[in-house]
């Protein structure tokens, strides 16, 4: 079997851009390697993820539970295992994730009371892993970076066009919610844990892309 790294963190925290540079990275060293993201937006299978995230189901994320908001995302990361990625992890690839099943305990342990969430986690990695099938992570990488500095990176990608938001990032009273739930996360399963800001600014790409490079080199 090969590796699967996760990269996660909040929404704007530099993770398709960690992903890809430590894909390059590894690319450099003679590994073979492939990124993935998720969700898969341009497959059928993130359908109703694209319904939640647009406010189909209700205009904030509390409006879908934490379970049902979660088998969303589960079926669009199972469909793309079947479909796509499952057979190069199989031949020793290392498959980078940008998110994966870790995303949900961030973004939907956020909506049940805290005394819930070891059991939501449980439950969570059981389904996806267990009963779905899909591959656990071998190593999984969080970055950390403060809502306030992450939403003003989040303006500038989008031109300052609020509107371009999803509901998950319009609502900087849940992704505050969502940064504490990330922290019981990272101590619950052992996830490796980087600052990616001093509170004010973000510290460079190059001065990330090193610590995560490190973060997964025992893996390797």
């Amino acid at each position: 079997m090969g590796k699967l790294i996760v990269i996660e963190g909040l929404d704007g925290s530099g993770k398709a851009t960690q992903s890809k540079m430590l894909c390059e990275k590894l690319a450099s060293k003679g590994y073979k390697v492939r990124k993935i993201s998720f969700p898969v937006y341009d497959s059928d299978s993130s359908a109703l993820v694209k319904m939640y995230l647009g406010g189909k189901f209700g205009s904030k994320p509390d409006d879908v539970n934490a379970y049902a908001a979660s088998s969303f995302y589960a079926v669009d990361r199972y469909a793309s295992f079947k479909s796509d990625w499952g057979k190069e992890y199989s031949e020793d690839c290392i498959i980078v994730a940008d998110r994966y099943t870790t995303s949900n305990g961030v973004h939907q342990c956020s909506k049940l009371p805290s005394d819930e969430w070891n059991s939501f986690m449980n439950w969570l990695y059981d389904f996806e892993y267990n009963k779905m099938g899909i591959p656990s992570p071998d190593c999984v990488i969080y970055l950390d970076m403060s809502p306030n500095v992450s939403q003003k990176l989040m303006s500038e990608r989008y031109n300052g066009d609020e509107s371009k938001k999803d509901i998950h990032e319009k609502d900087v009273e849940y992704l505050n919610r969502s940064r504490k739930a990330a922290e019981f996360c990272a101590k619950h399963d052992n996830w490796n844990v980087i600052r990616c800001d001093d509170g004010e600014n973000p510290y460079s790409l190059e001065k990330i892309s090193e610590t995560v490079f490190k973060a997964c080199e025992n893996i390797l």
